[in-house]
């Protein structure tokens, strides 16, 4: 059972999700919140597997809360979904540094958001790197040479050459085939390069090749 906790200031909304979601024989609504910092006190109480968040809320915004469940260890396995009207925008940008697994706009096709929240629950991005990226191209135009070079220092070659091909947008077969090895291998290394970065999936991955000057988006 896919456990959901819906965040939104938006009653109305709120309820349009939870009536999607209810009729689903593998997905539960635990808990609702009308604010970033409800949400956050019902995160730690019902640890749902995804916490579907707005971005714009009053009292704490939905980039606060996915930045202080993503530094939560006790939260570690709860996959923060940002929801937006806008699309790609810098609030989104914001929403993946703070450790957001993806987005989504409040205009979804109904089967698109029951797929997404089944991806999300997997513990997939829902974000193609390669949308990562145009994000962070557009919002980022120099390294921001944070706590992340140190971090890359712990890194294998083979890793920090996987997470800057991850950056670029490619998959693990495409890794594999670039770097003549086998996708398991290129899983392998991508999965402990993550680890090693405590990156929560591979859209912070690319978010952290770019903040770290890893890549930059003159190499895009």
């Amino acid at each position: 059972m896919i456990r959901v906790l819906l965040v939104d200031d938006q009653p109305l909304l709120r309820s349009g999700f939870r009536a999607l979601l209810d009729v689903e024989d593998d997905i539960e609504v635990v808990a609702e919140a009308a604010d970033g910092r409800e949400g956050l006190a019902l995160a730690r109480e019902h640890l749902p597997d995804i916490a579907l968040i707005d971005i714009q809320m009053p009292v704490m915004d939905g980039i606060e809360a996915t930045r202080r469940i993503a530094a939560d260890p006790a939260l570690a396995r709860v996959h923060v979904v940002i929801l937006t009207n806008y699309g790609l925008d810098e609030h989104v940008f914001h929403a993946l540094r703070a450790g957001a697994a993806g987005f989504l706009v409040k205009d979804i096709e109904p089967e698109d958001f029951l797929h997404a929240m089944r991806v999300a629950a997997r513990g997939d991005a829902l974000l193609a790197p390669s949308i990562t990226r145009k994000l962070i191209n557009r919002y980022v135009t120099e390294p921001l040479h944070s706590a992340a070079d140190t971090r890359l220092e712990g890194l294998t070659n083979r890793e920090r050459e996987s997470v800057a091909l991850v950056a670029q947008g490619l998959s693990n077969d495409q890794i594999a085939e670039r770097l003549v090895i086998s996708p398991l291998t290129a899983k392998t290394h991508v999965n402990r390069a993550m680890a090693k970065l405590h990156a929560r999936d591979r859209a912070q991955l690319v978010v952290l090749a770019y903040e770290s000057g890893l890549v930059t988006p003159r190499n895009r």
